[in-house]
């Protein structure tokens, strides 16, 4: 007898359309990747454990998460118990009842409409940009294995600490408030409550990292706001134990005291510290002394149990940091990198395109895997704004889909002559060159250039192009 128990019935494409449309008809959202995996996995009589091998996520994840609740999403969707061993029977059955799927069973399934019908039935006015933060639930967002598995996984641990980095508009930020919702998430018996808070330092103005006292006072208050909590920062502060005695006390009694349940805090735009030294050094001290706190517990107090931070960054750190006080050589550190020619074909069929691999490879070459430069050349194809030769030919120039952003990237460099020095001697290089290590840094978060050891070379063909062909270099 064979393994394959549902051999005899409907397909699984077909089985995935009754699924995801149920899904979308009761909770206005289609399957992710990894929920159609599981899915597929179990319609064809496989564990739990080779699923998760075979996607690349361990089977704790599979099995006692993503699982789990995917049984529950299917039996709210269907009004009706959906589990592991019964989920043929009930998807079965839901075929027969609606005559959308009858006809098609002999029909290949096309993966572009079944799944994400907004973007390939919609109108072009009507499909999704998704310029900066990628929205929660968005079908847009495609997740690169293993990264967000091992941050979900490290998020539940006691005293977690991630650090996210990668050059600017590479998704870091839409993969924080992920594993933020993932920790949201995960409540039981002992945690009902777990609490999230997002902050970007960006928001901090100027002046306030120009001295520690204030910037940490700003701090507390911002989580403080975040959080709802009574505003206490200016009753509590006292001159005698200093700013990072003042913060650490505030955050123990003013904060972890007040919610008594897990708190994580996802710290973005981490690199504007970097620019400060004179409150680098202390800032990073505290956070690297709090995670310690959190996970060894030297003082006692099981409050600090119950912090979780999430770091993001788009540069190496180049300012000089204690090995042993910095939060830049413990935790979780991922590295995040451009999307893979799978991942973005992936992204091409969201947006209803169909390319040859051919195409996709000239798309690639010139723009490299970059999540942003990527989403906006399927997004432009998808609204039918130009055709895929016609990007290829003006993407480079004033007149292309990307100008905007090469604006940006000229003006940045033409503020700072020593930085687009730098850049003009790679551009004018064949192979990778060396270059002095904060410049090499510093054009790395912007996203310029890619990091081969010591040595760099542009980001992709486009910059070449586009800078090769103007001053940068006054």
């Amino acid at each position: 007898m064979s393994n394959n128990i549902s051999e005899h019935l409907i397909p699984f494409d077909i089985a995935l359309k009754v699924a995801d449309q149920g899904v979308l008809k009761k909770h206005g959202r289609h399957l992710k990747n990894i929920e159609i995996a599981i899915l597929q996995g179990a319609w064809q009589g496989r564990t739990y454990d080779q699923i998760a091998e075979a996607q690349g996520y361990t089977p704790e994840y599979i099995k006692h998460d993503v699982g789990p609740k995917l049984w529950q999403l299917l039996s709210t969707s269907f009004e009706q118990k959906v589990s592991k061993s019964n989920l043929i029977a009930v998807i079965t059955q839901q075929a027969a009842i609606d005559d959308r799927f009858q006809p098609l069973s002999d029909q290949p399934f096309q993966a572009t409409t079944a799944l994400h019908p907004q973007t390939s039935n919609a109108s072009p006015s009507e499909i999704e940009e998704c310029v900066g933060l990628v929205p929660l639930g968005s079908a847009f967002y495609v997740e690169r294995p293993p990264v967000e598995s091992r941050c979900y996984e490290e998020v539940h641990k006691t005293g977690a600490l991630i650090r996210i980095k990668a050059p600017r508009q590479m998704g870091k930020t839409s993969l924080m408030v992920r594993i933020l919702e993932q920790a949201k998430q995960q409540r039981d018996s002992d945690a009902p409550t777990v609490h999230t808070v997002a902050l970007s330092l960006q928001r901090a103005d100027k002046a306030i990292f120009a001295d520690l006292d204030k910037f940490l006072r700003w701090f507390c208050a911002a989580i403080t706001r975040k959080l709802q909590l009574s505003h206490r920062v200016d009753e509590f502060w006292s001159e005698t134990f200093g700013s990072k005695g003042n913060c650490t006390a505030y955050f123990e009694d003013c904060i972890l005291s007040e919610i008594n349940s897990p708190l994580v805090i996802g710290l973005d735009q981490v690199d504007q510290v970097f620019l400060h030294p004179e409150i680098a050094d202390d800032f990073f001290t505290l956070l690297r002394s709090w995670y310690e706190e959190a996970a060894y517990g030297e003082s006692g107090n099981p409050l600090w149990q119950n912090l979780k931070l999430i770091i993001v960054h788009s540069t190496e750190v180049y300012i000089p940091l204690d090995i042993n006080k910095s939060p830049f050589n413990v935790g979780l550190a991922i590295d995040l990198r451009e999307f893979t020619l799978s991942q973005s074909q992936e992204l091409s069929q969201r947006y209803g395109l169909k390319f040859t691999e051919s195409e996709l490879s000239q798309l690639m070459a010139l723009i490299g895997g970059h999540p942003y430069l990527i989403q906006q050349a399927f997004y432009h194809l998808a609204r039918q704004d130009l055709t895929l030769t016609e990007l290829l030919q003006t993407a480079a120039t004033d007149a292309g889909i990307y100008h905007k952003h090469l604006h940006r990237h000229l003006r940045h460099l033409q503020e700072h002559p020593v930085l687009a020095k730098a850049f003009d001697q790679v551009l004018q290089a064949s192979e990778p060159v060396e270059l002095e290590q904060l410049l090499a840094f510093k054009l790395h978060s912007l996203g310029l250039v890619t990091l081969h050891a010591n040595q760099v070379m542009p980001g992709c063909e486009l910059y070449r192009h586009y800078f090769s062909d103007r001053k940068i270099n006054p």
